[in-house]
């Protein structure tokens, strides 16, 4: 009994303001701009802001929503590039107690204007360069007005990159410039905590891969435990120089927007991405570490001799997800210096929360092979408690042999509080307890998984399974091609068969499509199973969201209703 009466006198210790406080990534901002108050935080063209200037602006963007009654429970949306004032809305609206939407800049207006009012957004930052864009949603807005809906405050960021008639028409169109915004807010704001960890940071759209984009609500405990997880699963080192290719919109730029202030980094904002301003960037910043989807890595190492400098000046570090690399393109990644870092993860899951641990005795294995160990999808983030690749029949986890397929599921920390406004969804992805992620993968020996196709993209040939990324990662050792997705096609013989739509390097020869396809199925017959190989091949440029993913939907679409089925061979 006494034991017992000890144990519950161990349990019963009371939290206090001495002892606990709601976990938010806010608190590293002010550490930020105590420790390091004149190091650079963010860099935009001639713009160089320090911690301490960061950590002001912030509370003055919190201060001035707050006067305009925008706190707990408001939704804010920032439609924008990666520029600084992207970077600051990630403190100041939530210090305001709002919750951050990072809209997709390359939505349509019917689309972006579906997430407003979706999300019941109270005000609308914009970059000056969409501000367009953006009025045209609030048109299709204005028709909701009429039956009782609010139009939300609009504010323009102006960038002296673009036409300054881009600014002086927002301004007309009565919007409130976003320096003058923040010169109406308090430097000194007493900003606090959420009382509760689990409030709402962040609201994010899927990516846009299927028809229906869903809100992922993301709390203050997860943003935290997972922009820590992400510095310290990529080793990042205090003061790193961080290049933004990722768009910040996407996942909350990874949640680096945030732990970049943990590590008192810099912020390299890159508008626009391309090799030559990567290259640029890491010869005039010292460029450290950026993260990419692998379809920016391709554009890297195809880029031409003046665009590059090459050998690189130092080591730079490169995260990749989005989308599973093909081990061609990270060894030629490894070929020209870069170290990469391969992981995964969704927009349920804060974006990445797996990684490619890299082990030490890899290290003396052929540059090829490290590349192949390098695409897999490896084992768990330091803040996220479960993972496993499951038979989502049985619920029981398939046996780490690398052949037998299930579903990669996970929980913990790391997972959404879950889809807005959407409780038929959350049912569906949290069933058993576990979040299901849609994709499908192996369990190797040693633990690390490997995704082998999402659920929907698995082609169904003469009712073999054929894994879409395996035929990929063959097309991408052609020599000629730069690009390549494969898809279902419908077959009147074998029910599906595979279709290649590729994208050919600029120095392929173009001059005869029927010789190219030709010579690119001959090149996977001597490579893969033969009812693995592409029946058909389709030139031309891919299409993607903004984050790279490439948009299989209208590629199957596209194979289905435009191309038709593939006609059964005469004997």
């Amino acid at each position: 009994m006494a034991a017992a009466r000890r144990e519950r006198d161990i349990d019963d210790l009371p939290k206090n303001s001495a002892n606990y406080t709601a976990l938010t990534p806010m608190w590293f901002l002010e550490r930020a701009a105590t420790v390091h108050p004149t190091r650079a935080s963010v860099v935009h063209g001639s713009r160089r802001y320090t911690w301490q200037h960061t950590y002001h602006r912030c509370r003055r963007l919190a201060s001035a929503l707050s006067s305009r009654s925008v706190g707990l429970g408001s939704t804010v949306a920032v439609i924008a590039p990666n520029v600084p004032a992207l970077y600051e809305a990630h403190f100041g609206i939530p210090m305001a107690g709002a919750v951050v939407n990072a809209v997709n800049i390359r939505l349509n207006a019917s689309t972006i204007a579906f997430l407003l009012s979706h999300s019941v957004s109270a005000v609308v930052m914009v970059d000056q360069e969409f501000f367009t864009l953006a009025e045209e949603a609030l048109k299709i807005l204005a028709e909701k007005s009429k039956k009782g809906y609010k139009l939300p405050l609009l504010i323009v960021i102006g960038d002296e990159s673009c036409d300054p008639k881009t600014l002086e028409y927002a301004l007309s169109r009565g919007a409130i410039e976003y320096e003058e915004f923040l010169e109406s807010g308090d430097p000194e704001f007493a900003w606090k905590p959420p009382e509760d960890e689990w409030q709402s940071i962040s609201l994010g759209y899927t990516s846009g891969t299927t028809a229906s984009p869903k809100g992922v609500v993301l709390s203050h405990r997860g943003a935290y435990l997972m922009s820590l997880s992400a510095g310290i699963v990529w080793g990042m080192n205090e003061g790193a120089v961080y290049l933004w290719t990722l768009p910040m919109f996407h996942c909350n730029g990874w949640c680096y927007t945030w732990a970049l202030t943990a590590f008192c980094g810099t912020s390299i904002c890159l508008r626009q991405v391309t090799a030559k301003g990567v290259y640029s960037a890491i010869a005039k910043y010292g460029v450290t570490h950026f993260c990419a989807a692998p379809v920016v890595l391709n554009t890297i190492v195809n880029a031409l001799p003046e665009e590059t400098i090459l050998p690189l000046p130092h080591v730079v570090n490169v995260m990749t997800a989005g989308a599973a690399p093909p081990p061609s393109v990270l060894f030629a990644m490894s070929e020209r210096g870069f170290k990469v870092t391969h992981t995964y993860g969704l927009s349920e899951t804060y974006g990445p929360s797996t990684i490619c641990a890299w082990k030490p005795e890899w290290d003396s294995l052929p540059l090829e092979k490290q590349a192949r160990l390098n695409a897999r999808q490896g084992v768990r983030y330091v803040g996220l408690e479960g993972l496993d690749v499951i038979n989502s029949r049985t619920m029981e986890p398939v046996p780490a042999d690398g052949t037998t397929i299930g579903e990669i599921m996970m929980r913990g920390n790391a997972i959404m509080k879950g889809y807005l406004k959407n409780p038929k969804a959350n049912e569906e992805a949290f069933a058993n307890g576990w979040f299901h992620s849609g994709d499908l993968a192996v369990k190797h020996p040693d633990g690390y998984i490997e995704i082998k196709d999402r659920s929907k993209d698995i082609i169904i040939s003469g009712g073999e399974n054929i894994s879409s990324l395996e035929v990929e990662n063959t097309l991408y050792l052609h020599p000629a091609i730069l690009e390549a997705s494969v898809a279902a096609r419908p077959d009147e013989q074998w029910g599906e068969s595979p279709c290649a739509f590729v994208t050919l390097k600029p120095n392929a020869d173009r001059s005869d499509d029927r010789h190219m396809a030709d010579d690119i199925i001959k090149f996977c017959k001597a490579k893969m199973p033969a009812y693995w190989v592409p029946k058909s091949v389709v030139f031309g440029p891919l299409p993607k969201t903004a984050t790279g993913k490439i948009q299989k939907h209208l590629l199957r679409a596209k194979a289905a209703k435009e191309l038709g089925p593939v006609k059964k061979s005469k004997l």
